[in-house]
């Protein structure tokens, strides 16, 4: 009975072994890489890119630009969705919705790598790797498995609407978010700083709550086991990642407001 009612929001997962295999994967992966962040091994970019020292000491790390970093990360996952439109073309509404929404979530990405970050530190390699292999594949799961579904008949509850609302809240807020934590340093400046402005009040990364929403937008629009698998696993990642976030500023502001949460307003 509950697994009926599940199924009326969503496709009934495709008989596809490459997408049982990249959502086992990517669940795994992601959830993996949150605990490994709350137990204080981080992956090696912003404000940790000089973390696990150990591990850089004794054995020689590659290290890229911090935007060189960040357009490795994304460039490719945008590529991906902008080919898919010749690939998959003229698959229905849901299906471009989808293409055009990851499309755009990377060419964001892009961009802000491009005109909006400001940078300090550097990016190691070994952690570029796995983040842009996990943009890269899921992006081209999510699109391969929405083309799986084009003789399926739709979910009796369409959430197409209510995920286009989600993700155009999740981008336009982790963009303004994104835009402020570049106006906390001015020319030639490096430090950091206690964030201000929208929701750093609140918690201290707004940035990924809105991301998450993102995610969960793409499923809404999607309807599809996998996008429902990664918006999860990116969960897991970024409530990691933002308590390490935050323990980081207890650490070095001591002026850091204790009531300010790591990413979910007035709870985490």
């Amino acid at each position: 009975m509950a697994m009926s009612m599940f199924f009326n929001f969503m496709f009934p997962p495709p008989s596809s072994i490459f997408v049982t295999a990249m959502s086992i994967i990517s669940f795994v992966a992601l959830a993996n890489y949150g605990i490994s962040e709350i137990r204080g091994k981080h992956l090696n970019y912003s404000k940790f890119w000089n973390a696990n020292n150990n591990k850089t000491n004794s054995v020689k790390q590659i290290k890229l630009s911090s935007k060189v970093g960040m357009l490795l990360l994304y460039t490719p996952a945008f590529l991906a969705g902008a080919v898919s439109f010749w690939i998959f073309p003229n698959e229905g509404l849901r299906s471009t919705i989808l293409q055009g929404a990851l499309t755009l979530h990377y060419f964001k990405r892009v961009f802000e790598s491009l005109f909006v970050h400001k940078y300090s530190g550097s990016m190691i390699l070994d952690s570029a790797i796995p983040i842009t292999l996990s943009y890269l594949m899921s992006t081209i799961t999510m699109i391969y498995g929405q083309h799986l579904t084009k003789d399926l008949p739709e979910p009796q509850i369409n959430l197409i609407y209510p995920g286009i609302v989600l993700f155009l809240v999740g981008i336009i807020g982790n963009f303004y978010h994104h835009f402020l934590l570049s106006k906390l340093r001015g020319k030639g400046e490096k430090e950091y700083k206690i964030p201000k402005g929208g929701l750093f009040g609140i918690v201290i990364c707004p940035h990924y709550m809105f991301e998450i929403i993102d995610f969960y937008g793409v499923f809404f629009i999607s309807q599809t086991l996998y996008s429902l698998i990664f918006a999860i696993g990116t969960t897991f990642y970024l409530l990691g990642r933002s308590h390490a976030t935050r323990n980081w500023y207890l650490s070095k502001f001591e002026d850091f407001p204790k009531n300010v949460k790591a990413v979910i307003p007035f709870v985490f």
